[in-house]
Formats: structure tokens, C-alpha cells, sequence
């Protein structure tokens, strides 16, 4: 089991109506997270759990998928952003 910080942005953070949280989980990686979150259902699901697009950091650094989660991370997640 390990202790993850989760930070939520943008359309995230409104649709969760929390901007972060403190999880024990037993998730391994970034997959197994989002497949953990997607599971509470209802916007969770709608999120994590279907063709919306999000993107992971794990601290502070860009990460896919498949990436390990350490024990104390912070990992956020958050919408595409776009700019010039």
C-alpha cells in the first residue's frame, strides 16, 4: 500500500468538485490509478474512463500510462493544454 497526492486541473478539478486528495492505494501505475478512480463511477467514470482525453505528471514531471508510481508522489492530472 502507498500514499499518492492526486492534484486535479481544470475541467478535472470542477467535475471531481475537489482540487486534490490524499489516496492509499494499492495502484502500481498510472493505468492502475486511473482504472482505481474511474471506478468510484459518475464523473469519475466519465472522466478517466472513456474517450476523454487527460494528461498524468507524476512529480511535477510528464508520465504515460504505464509509468511506476513511487510511494509519496504527487501525481496530478489534468486536461490537454493548448497555446501560442
Amino acid at each position: 500500500m502507498k500514499t499518492l497526492h492526486l492534484v486535479y486541473f481544470a475541467r478535472l478539478r470542477e467535475a471531481f468538485a475537489r482540487s486534490s486528495e490524499t489516496l492509499s492505494t494499492d495502484a502500481a501505475t498510472g493505468a492502475e490509478l486511473v482504472a482505481e478512480l474511474a471506478g468510484r463511477g459518475g464523473a469519475w467514470a466519465d472522466e478517466l474512463g472513456g474517450a476523454r482525453v487527460f494528461r498524468l505528471a507524476i512529480n511535477q514531471d510528464m508520465a504515460r500510462l504505464d509509468d511506476v508510481l513511487p510511494d509519496g508522489a504527487e501525481v496530478a492530472l489534468f486536461p490537454p493544454v493548448t497555446g501560442g
